[in-house]
């Protein structure tokens, strides 16, 4: 057995047993009551995006009829289609994917080293310096626009898209929640086995806390990408010669008369890359958040 394989051992020794399902509320099966409420909240919370869909496939008269649609019609495709030839969405969905991919690796690696500093290491003025993290958390985002614009204009950033993604590489959200995670997670027992077993600190993070930290890491990669994806004032002052996803269905709207039909098209093709990664990862966030709050 090598030096680094006693944390290990030790980490599946202390990994709680799964509880054996009783009779109490977690092996009751949920009523009708409690279906009728889960679907009008789905309904609820589905609703805009199914407007978009059906305004969209409508010419913009049916619109403004005494009766709006509440089925989808015919030019879904047509519509979507004059979005994209007006505002180049095919690009800009390329440079929001390379934005939300660099930003939630970005995220996820920073955030959980910060994350497992202030949650295990111990050094001088540890707590002050968390305190100030989540200090900034009540700055409202705004305020920092134009110094953050003209220190972007020094490094000759502006319209770059590493402008967008640099800001967004580490969040106060993200350290505080990997510092949570942690806290709860991994075990104190762990981190001094490996200390005494004479790891590195970059050994430790890589093969202990990183494979511990996977759920957690996981619901904030979702979140990073999902805020990065939907990100529009940051990149709309920035990157306006190469618009990402965001910013460039606003553009369609730039004449006189828009046309809201094709508007809420491309709406529905800047909203389907966000579905697809909801409906592939959505467990992941369940998963992750259980796994923080239950305490081995």
């Amino acid at each position: 057995m090598t030096t680094i394989d006693a944390p290990r051992e030790a980490a599946v020794s202390a990994a709680p047993v799964p509880a054996k399902r009783g009779r109490g509320h977690a092996g009751e099966k949920a009523g009708v009551g409690t279906y009728i409420v889960l679907t009008l909240t789905a309904a609820l919370f589905l609703f805009p995006f199914y407007f978009s869909l059906v305004a969209g496939s409508h010419p913009p008269a049916d619109l403004y009829d005494g009766s709006p649609p509440l089925l989808p019609g015919p030019g879904l495709f047509k519509n979507m289609g004059l979005a994209l030839a007006q505002a180049d969405l095919f690009q800009a969905l390329g440079r929001s994917l390379v934005v939300a991919l660099v930003v939630t690796a970005a995220t996820v690696f920073f955030c959980t080293m910060a994350g497992f500093a202030f949650a295990k290491l111990k050094f001088r003025g540890r707590n002050a310096l968390f305190g100030i993290t989540l200090a900034t958390l009540t700055i409202p985002p705004t305020l920092g626009i134009v110094p953050l614009y003209v220190v972007m204009s020094k490094l000759g950033l502006v319209n770059n898209l590493a402008s967008v993604i640099l800001p967004a590489a580490v969040t106060a959200f993200g350290v505080f929640f990997m510092r949570q995670f942690l806290t709860q997670a991994l075990p104190d027992e762990l981190v001094e086995a490996a200390e005494v077993d004479g790891a590195s600190l970059t050994r430790t993070l890589f093969e202990i806390v990183f494979p511990i930290a996977r759920p957690g890491m996981a619901v904030l990669g979702i979140l990073s990408f999902m805020a990065s994806w939907n990100d529009f004032l940051w990149p709309f002052i920035v990157v306006r010669n190469t618009p990402t996803i965001q910013v460039a269905v606003a553009s369609i709207q730039a004449g006189y008369t828009p046309d809201i039909s094709v508007i809420l098209a491309g709406t529905v093709i800047a909203t389907v890359p966000l579905i697809i990664v909801t409906a592939v990862f959505g467990k992941q966030i369940v998963n992750g958040i259980t796994a923080g709050a239950v305490k081995g």
